[in-house]
Parts: C-alpha cells; structure tokens; sequence
C-alpha cells in the first residue's frame, strides 16, 4: 500500500496537503491534468530543475496514493505513460483555485513593489 496508508492524520485538510504538497507533485499533477497523458521524458522536460531521481520518487508517490496511473507497455525500448486517475482528475479545480489565488496574490505583491519604489 502507499506511503499515506499506515499514517494518521489529524484532519483532511492535512491529508490533502500531504497528497499534494511539495513543489514536483502539483507541477507533475498540473501537467497531466492540463495536457493529458505523458511519458516520463516528457514530464521530464516540461519541468527544469528536477533530477530524475526526484521525478521517480514522486511519480511513484503519486501512483501508491492512488492519484497517478502508471502504464507499461511491452515493447522494446520499454514504454511507459503516466495520466490522472480518476482521484487524480478531482484535484484539478483545487489546483486550479490554487493558481488563481497565487496570480492574484502576485499582483498584489508587484503593485506593491511599484508602489514602494515610485515613493523613493
């Protein structure tokens, strides 16, 4: 069973982040949600800075939780494609509300920004 499995949580706001949390795991689950099914080349590439070890460990992560679909198919080379399960596809509108928010903040932080400048 996944890594979530043998834990206890205090709330479901907690299981939620811990689902979720980390930078790799919404960028992963970001990408599969807004462009479909990827390989792991391909995610890869969509996400600079992130070793291939890393992408491995949450991938995995991802599948034990029940939120990424991993598919081999049996070709030489190996081929292997990873999509959102149906779990997966439910946590799209948090993410979604997520990015919404951080935009929003952002200006806010920039107009600030410009504010305390020009006041110098």
């Amino acid at each position: 069973m996944g890594h979530l499995f043998n834990k206890t949580f205090n709330c479901e706001k907690e299981l939620t982040l811990t689902v979720i949390g980390g930078k790799w795991k919404m960028l992963i689950l970001w990408h599969l949600g807004k462009e479909g099914t990827k390989r792991f080349g391909e995610l890869k590439s969509l996400m600079p800075g992130i070793t291939q070890r890393m992408l491995v460990s949450q991938l995995r992560e991802l599948e034990e939780d029940l939120i990424v679909n991993r598919k081999v198919y049996p070709v030489v080379p190996p081929k292997v494609e990873y999509s959102l399960t149906e779990h997966g596809k439910s946590l799209m509108p948090i993410l979604e509300s997520m990015y919404e928010w951080g935009k929003a903040y952002m200006e806010t932080i920039q107009l600030k920004r410009e504010s305390t400048i020009s006041k110098k």
